[in-house]
């Protein structure tokens, strides 16, 4: 089969269109027809920083996390899984799992589910990391109908899921951006928009909440934004952070008494470690997606296969809004 191999990491690392090995089907997976896949940040910072993060697989490395396509063939063991059904997951690309930059991926079937039927492969191809990991972090914080969320990073791959996750769960959400394209984004998706370049913390925090802070705090930025994220948070609030590898001071935190959920959603990839459970989400957000809860937006242009680069330089360019595509 074709596949965009990686024979080196680094800043200017370059993927080479290659023929390798068909995969066969093991017992517990399916073997997936590749139609369409995403670029992640974690794919871009595995593609730089290599084995700097453990994570990253040995050279010559296939990449990629997310995919849509066809089952074409069904492991021993396997049951809810037929040839022909077009499925959708986040399966490969990092550690000892080859990944979807490629025409076929053998996917543990607990990793992937089925497609939502009104969206195309394209479309269903963006939806796997992101949604797993808005899923994950709202639902660890304990999201309520009712409640007033924030999410940061409104307009991002994460973020315009997670606002729309909280939406659909009955919330009232806030999402910030940072320029008009996705104050206007926000806005579409059902969420107020705020601007943190030209709105203090402490100032929306008063408009939008009456001084009393947020309930729940979705934080896609990260970092040093995990500062703000608890200053936005209402006393006992939650707080669910998908980058949270820095160094912070929580006193803030402790005289609130925030609680803090770290989501790490690769860790049933990692690890085996309960990977069931991202079927599951896979099969709950099929549901809220084909419910008219949740649609993908996708990043123009779409890229080709052989494009991949380009894809990856786009998201890394930060000038795109939602998730970058790949059409294999």
């Amino acid at each position: 089969m074709k596949a965009m191999v990686l024979n080196a990491y680094g800043e200017k690392a370059r993927f080479d269109l290659v023929e390798v090995p068909d995969p066969e089907v093991k017992p517990g997976h399916v073997l997936v027809k590749v139609a369409a896949s995403s670029v992640n940040t974690v794919d871009t910072m595995i593609r730089k920083m290599g084995k700097e993060l453990e994570l990253a697989p040995d050279t010559p490395a296939i990449l990629g996390m997310d995919l849509a396509g066809t089952v074409e063939a069904v492991g021993d063991g396997v049951e809810g899984f037929s040839v022909g059904d077009s499925v959708y997951g986040c399966a490969g690309g990092l550690a000892d799992l080859p990944g979807t930059l490629a025409e076929f991926l053998c996917a543990d079937c607990r990793l992937v589910s089925h497609k939502p039927k009104n969206l195309s492969m394209t479309e269903a191809a963006a939806l796997p990391l992101v949604a797993i990991t808005a899923f994950e972090g709202l639902i660890r914080a304990g999201i309520q109908a009712g409640q007033k969320v924030l999410v940061h990073g409104g307009s991002g791959g994460v973020g315009h899921v997670a606002l729309q996750l909280a939406t659909h769960f009955g919330a009232d959400v806030f999402a910030t951006g940072g320029g008009e394209k996705q104050m206007a984004l926000i806005r579409d998706l059902g969420a107020t928009p705020i601007n943190y370049k030209t709105e203090k913390v402490r100032d929306y925090v008063a408009k939008h909440t009456g001084d009393a802070g947020f309930d729940l705090v979705f934080d896609s930025v990260g970092g040093a934004n995990m500062a703000n994220s608890f200053e936005a948070a209402a006393l006992n609030g939650q707080v669910a952070s998908t980058v949270s590898m820095c160094e912070l001071d929580l006193t803030v935190a402790h005289f609130k008494g925030l609680s803090l959920h770290v989501v790490f959603m690769l860790i049933p990839m990692l690890h085996d470690h309960k990977r069931e459970t991202h079927g599951d989400i896979l099969r709950r957000v099929a549901q809220i997606v084909e419910a008219g809860g949740l649609k993908p937006v996708l990043d123009l242009p779409h890229y080709s296969f052989e494009q991949v680069g380009d894809a990856y330089a786009r998201l890394e360019s930060r000038q795109g809004m939602g998730k970058v595509v790949i059409e294999h």
